[in-house]
């Protein structure tokens, strides 16, 4: 590994993704274990993205009270049927969250019958449970979720919308 650091920034450069995501895993677990010390309970926000795999296998098989984690996902497509493997929700389950024990893990429905509603019903749960950790990763176009630049608005006081991408 090799790191390079411009005033308060560490870029780490790893020679394969497994040793990325078994790094970023690490670092990650380390911080779930310290505030697991200081709260009954967490609540995390996974994004979905083959560029998550390495980092969530290798998370999965850290030793954490996952019973203490609350587990959203970022983002979801809207109109797929609710078994299509490419909703995010599928994917973490399959990757990560139908593999540790979780105290709840909380899906955005992208096929509610009312889109305005399911917003609503994310931002509350979201609001109840106020985030501690977000793993997610930046896409090629700089887009963090679905969240592309050309509706990207980090003053945006609404925290669920639906966007086009």
């Amino acid at each position: 590994m090799r790191e390079l650091k411009k005033e308060n920034l560490a870029v780490k450069i790893f020679e394969n993704r497994e040793l990325m995501g078994a790094a970023a895993a690490t670092v990650a677990a380390d911080k779930i274990v310290e505030l697991l010390k200081k709260k009954e309970f967490i609540n995390i926000v996974f994004a979905a993205a083959p560029s998550q795999n390495e980092f969530l296998a290798n998370l999965s098989e850290k030793q954490i009270d996952w019973k203490r984690v609350n587990a959203f996902h970022m983002d979801e497509y809207v109109g797929l049927n609710n078994n299509a493997p490419q909703l995010f929700g599928n994917f973490l389950k399959e990757r990560f969250f139908g593999k540790v024990s979780l105290r709840n893990t909380f899906y955005l429905n992208g096929s509610a019958p009312d889109l305005g509603q399911e917003c609503k019903r994310y931002t509350e749960l979201l609001e109840k449970y106020p985030t501690d950790i977000v793993f997610l990763g930046i896409g090629e176009n700089t887009h963090v979720a679905f969240n592309d630049p050309h509706v990207a608005d980090f003053n945006d006081p609404v925290m669920v919308k639906i966007v086009d991408l």
